[in-house]
């Protein structure tokens, strides 16, 4: 009786998932290359042509100041310790700043025009302004969220709640990974740590092939990926036979794709042993391309004084901008370079001045060295955060001075790159403090929509069906902007 309910009860669902696979595959819904897992390796056609083949998505955790490095307003100088009217303080949430008492503040930095499209770009981003002319700056973007670890999940996952799969992991559903040796979808980090941890780069419902490795900045790449003292290959070799054997059986008997998606996993995890040294060995690099990412730059002196002189991450954002190269070069789909943290309530010039120094070289060697290589066409690179930061000063309780920025989930900016993107374009416009979008808004799910867009895929089409819903990184809204498209 057992055997033939279990008959009965696979024969059915089998039956069952192919017509209904079937059905939702005639109409455009569903790919039969995504309805099941795939090993590393596999590579899925897109739903159209597609201009861009991987993604480095560098995210500053934390909310940059836009004010302060890509949005100067002139009259938010001029207005510089004034209150605003309390018309528009009371439809404003803060995280910290007091609405009765806070004033305006101006921006003490320098803005230059960079390029034959005079881009601007503050005296913190010299080289970042020397590729002007390859960047689309999008200055009208606005989120729906004001605290910082809603504000990174709507910015990674496309909606701000827990258990949703990340932009890199949608991407690399869609369209699998060209790499055998290595994970479709590789996370990079630097700094502080992002205060959405691994939440920011997980496959959520997907399967948990599809979720971001985390590589580490020493010794290991991942953890436990070399052998024991004393193990030989031939027996690893085995041991990784027997239990591919044994998830094979029973997945022929649950048909669990995440017992597909363990095998996978195995099977990656072996052949990256060879793959992951050789990636982050940079020897064969040379001395121009480690100067060029500023590779071996010591921190400067000044930040000994403050709470970051610890932290060293001027060598290391700048190994992983280089690594990230190499990843591409190796066909990983999705490279998050996650650098935190940006989240200046207070001393805005010496800690935003420090990070913004260490992020300046690197991201410009790296656009740089794309294009040298005929690489950057097919490679989207995105700088951007969860939300901006306030026209008003801090002043939080116990304060005496302003001299940070609050949350502003109302108007910041974006720089995006390749990927057959517009290069020298500012898009967007906000008002004469930047506090509100007035030209062109763009919400972050219009961002994920021309991203997807740009790998050939439609937003509306990319889904999963989970808990009887079809869900996408999109949810309920987005739309592509053609503006943006070359």
């Amino acid at each position: 009786m057992k055997q033939r309910r279990e008959f009965l009860t696979t024969t059915a669902s089998g039956l069952g998932g192919m017509a209904l696979g079937s059905m939702l595959t005639d109409e455009g819904l569903l790919r039969a290359e995504n309805a099941i897992d795939s090993p590393s390796g596999t590579v899925r056609p897109p739903h159209f042509d597609a201009k861009a083949k991987a993604c480095i998505f560098i995210y500053m955790a934390g909310a940059p100041s836009q004010l302060d490095l890509f949005d100067p307003k002139p009259k938010l100088n001029e207005l510089h310790g004034q209150k605003l009217p309390k018309s528009v303080l009371d439809k404003a949430r803060f995280a910290f700043i007091k609405p009765d008492s806070a004033t305006l503040m101006g921006s003490s930095r320098k803005f230059k025009k960079h390029g034959q499209s005079g881009m601007e770009f503050s005296d913190w981003l010299p080289n970042l302004g020397s590729v002007a002319d390859d960047l689309l700056m999008v200055r009208s973007l606005h989120s729906d969220e004001f605290n910082h670890h809603p504000g990174q999940l709507l910015m990674q996952c496309g909606v701000s709640r827990f258990g949703m799969p990340a932009m890199g992991s949608w991407i690399h559903y869609g369209l699998g990974s060209e790499s055998k040796d290595l994970p479709g979808y590789v996370v990079l980090t630097a700094g502080r740590g992002s205060s959405g941890g691994a939440t920011l780069y997980q496959s959520g419902f997907l399967p948990s092939s599809y979720g971001g490795v985390l590589f580490r900045n020493q010794g290991e790449p991942v953890l436990n990926l070399q052998n024991p003292n004393g193990l030989p290959e031939e027996l690893q070799r085995a041991g990784l036979d027997a239990l591919s054997s044994a998830n094979h059986r029973r997945y022929q008997e649950v048909h669990d794709p995440e017992i597909a998606s363990r095998i996978a996993n195995f099977e990656l995890a072996s052949r990256m042993q060879a793959a992951a040294p050789e990636l982050i060995d940079l020897s064969s690099e040379s001395q121009k391309t480690l100067d060029e990412y500023g590779v071996g730059r010591p921190e400067p002196e000044k930040v000994w004084r403050g709470s970051l002189g610890h932290l060293k991450t001027y060598d290391t954002f700048a190994k992983n901008c280089l690594l990230a190269r190499r990843m591409v070069e190796r066909g990983v789909r999705f490279i998050n370079i996650i650098h935190a943290s940006w989240d200046q309530h207070s001393e805005l010039d010496f800690h935003l001045g420090h990070n913004a120094e260490c992020v300046d070289q690197p991201i410009a060697a790296l656009i740089k060295d794309l294009k040298q290589r005929g690489m950057l066409d097919s490679t989207m690179v995105v700088w951007g955060s969860e939300f901006g930061r306030t026209p008003l000063g801090e002043n939080r309780a116990g304060r005496a001075a302003n001299t940070g920025r609050d949350h502003h989930p109302f108007a910041y900016t974006m720089l995006l790159a390749g990927g057959g993107l517009k290069g020298g374009k500012t898009y967007g416009k906000t008002d004469e403090i930047g506090w509100n979008v007035e030209e062109n808004p763009v919400h972050v799910n219009d961002l994920h929509a021309t991203m997807l867009h740009q790998f050939g895929l439609d937003h509306l089409k990319l889904t999963y069906r989970f808990q009887g819903r079809d869900f996408r990184l999109t949810d309920v809204g987005g739309k592509v902007i053609q503006d943006w498209i070359a």
